[in-house]
This record gives structure tokens, sequence and C-alpha cells, in this order.
């Protein structure tokens, strides 16, 4: 009898652990929905992080969802960060209220620049959850790196903010507004083959620099890729270490030479026999040579 409880008690324990972590297990990835202020409902994959890590926010790119990630995932999972991965609205599972192509491409309060409250909402989940507005890295790939940046107005205390393939307006959502108030950590990627997007984002770079401060900013780049491609060929590794360590050490100044007094009462005392002994003079080494 006892071993037939067993065996249908074990396949609901199973399924209890893909939603929730086991007593004493390593988190698992959970699936659940997020709330927004103006009504959406937006689906998203949260993983806890490991004590003394970041949670990193995972905003994916015009036309893709939160599968993009996947990779990346496996890679934050792996050292200990936690993640939230969302359907931005729209997109993926999050088209409750219509999908993205119906959406109007410009105007300051379309749908993708309301995206920011898809940010809010995150952020506000990842807080009753415990964990800090600067204990979480926003990173955006494309349209997400966008609103990534523009989401800095209206959530200043983040930690860090990674920009994949950002530019300064892309469905008018703008990005270097932000940039003019951001004082965290930020790193920024882009593709040198697309010309006018290596521009902007060397603009967006320039801006934060000047705001944020010397060491606080890192630039990346590669040839060949954009976006999510490039993230996933290229910067996998370099965004992991900087997630461990996102700006450069403070230099101290050198200290301030210290004038010595001068010693008084020297005397000048011979070697001793032993000493002597121990160690010949150069000189007479090199005269015994000859």
């Amino acid at each position: 009898m006892l071993g037939r409880l067993l065996k249908i008690a074990a396949p609901l324990w199973v399924v209890a652990g893909l939603a929730f972590p086991a007593l004493g297990a390593d988190s698992q990835e959970q699936s659940v929905t997020l709330s927004t202020q103006d009504g959406w409902e937006l689906a998203a994959l949260y993983l806890p992080a490991q004590e003394g890590k970041k949670t990193v926010l995972l905003l994916h790119d015009l036309g893709k969802n939160k599968e993009a990630f996947a990779s990346f995932k496996k890679d934050l999972s792996q050292e200990g960060f936690g993640y939230l991965a969302l359907d931005l609205r729209g997109h993926g599972q999050s088209i409750g209220q219509g999908e993205a192509y119906s959406f109007a491409k410009e105007g300051v309060d379309n749908e993708y620049n309301k995206m920011t409250r898809d940010v809010e909402a995150a952020v506000a989940f990842l807080d009753k959850n415990g964990v800090s507005a600067a204990d979480i890295a926003v990173l955006g790939a494309g349209l997400g790196a966008n609103v990534a940046a523009k989401s800095m107005s209206f959530s200043p205390d983040i930690g860090a903010l990674a920009l994949i393939s950002p530019t300064t307006n892309n469905k008018d959502v703008l990005s270097i507004p932000a940039m003019r108030l951001y004082k965290g950590d930020i790193l920024i990627a882009a593709g040198a083959a697309d010309k006018k997007s290596f521009l902007e984002a060397s603009v967006i770079r320039n801006v934060a620099f000047l705001t944020a401060g010397e060491g606080k900013v890192t630039f990346l780049t590669a040839y060949d890729l954009t976006s999510h491609e490039m993230l996933d060929k290229y910067l996998r590794p370099a965004l992991i270490q900087w997630l461990k360590t996102p700006h450069k050490p403070e230099v101290l100044p050198d200290l301030p030479p210290v004038a010595l007094e001068p010693e008084t009462n020297l005397q000048a005392v011979a070697p001793s026999g032993t000493e002597e002994a121990l160690v010949p003079s150069v000189l007479g080494v090199q005269e015994g040579m000859f």
C-alpha cells in the first residue's frame, strides 16, 4: 500500500518542482505573470539569484520574445545570477491586448514607449521577491535596449544597465534623455558593420560617460552581427565578467613625497673579519682574475 502511495505522490512532487524550488535544492526557473498599471498581462520566466548575486532583467528585441535569451540564461544560471525574462507587450505570450505589428510606430505615447511600464511591473515583482533595485541589472537588445535606457528615467536606482545594439530612436523610444540622468554602471555593445547604428551607440556611450563618470562605462563591439545574434556569438563571456565587476576600481592618487630628515652622528664601521670572509670584495676578485 505504501509503495502504491509513493508511486502516486512522486509525479505531484515533480510537477510542483517545475514551478517552485524543492526545499534545500537549487532554485528552478518559474513561469510567472506580471500585471502592468495599464492592464497588460505579461508572461515571464523567473530564476531567483543565489545569495549575493545580481538579478538580470532581460528585454528582447522587436519581433523576438523571452526565449531569445535561452543561451544567455544558461550562462547566468551557471554563475548563480538570477534573471527575469519578459515577453514585452505585443510579443510572445503577452498579446492579450494586441500584437506589436499593430502598434503605432510613431508618437511619444505609443505602445512601444509604454513598454517602460512593463519594466516597472518587472521591478515591482522583483521588489516583492526581496530583490532591491541596486541588485538589478537591466539588459536590453535592439528595441529592448532603448526601452531599458528610457526606463532609467523612472528607475534611476537600478544598479546596472546593459544596452546591446541601442539606437538614439527606435519606434520613437528615445535613449539619450535618460542617459543624461542615469549614474549607475553601464555597458554598451554595438556592431561596427552598421555604421549608422554604431555611430549612434557611440553617441550614447559619450553621453553616459559624461553622466556616470570615468570607470563606470564599458563599450564593446563586434563587426558582423547585432542584437541577440551578437550577444550569443561574441558577448556572453564578456557580459558575465561585467556583471561580476561592472566598473573599474577607483584609482587612488599617488602619495605625496615624504621629506626625510638627514641623519646625524653617522660613523663608518669597518666590516668584521667574518663579513669579509663571507662577502669578498668585488674589486679584489676582479683584480685577481687578471
